[in-house]
């Protein structure tokens, strides 16, 4: 079973932030990194533009949610951060747009397994 561990040092999203590769979409952006190899990390941002504690602390649970359907889709190996982006018409994206989203730019960065993802689809069992 893969387990995501949290990124919570400052040093540590700096680090993602320098040296790994990004992703923009329309709400969000990706960060990815190479680490160890049977490992997974997350960290999540929201800048105060997005809104106050109630709003990004909302849209952060969406993405904890979908990352969590897409865990195991995932490739390990990688430092993920993701941020979500201040909108000028201050409208939060709701579920299924963060969904399309993320799988999006998982599927743009090359670390999402979209083969044994469509297995799962069509209830075919992964080896």
């Amino acid at each position: 079973m893969i387990y995501t561990s949290s990124i919570k040092e400052n040093s540590e999203f700096t680090r993602v932030y320098k040296n790994g590769r990004h992703y923009a979409g329309k709400n969000l952006i990706l960060y990815v990194l190479n680490s160890k190899p049977d490992c997974i990390e997350l960290g999540l941002t929201a800048s105060k533009k997005v809104g106050k504690s109630v709003r990004r602390n909302r849209v952060k649970r969406l993405i904890k949610e979908n990352y969590r359907l897409f865990e195991p889709y995932v490739r390990t190996g990688y430092m993920f951060v993701i941020v979500v982006r201040a909108r000028q018409d201050k409208i939060l994206p709701d579920y299924h747009e963060i969904h399309r989203e993320m799988k999006s730019l998982f599927i743009r960065a090359g670390v999402f397994d979209q083969q044994q993802w469509e297995n799962s689809l069509n209830g075919a069992s992964s080896p």
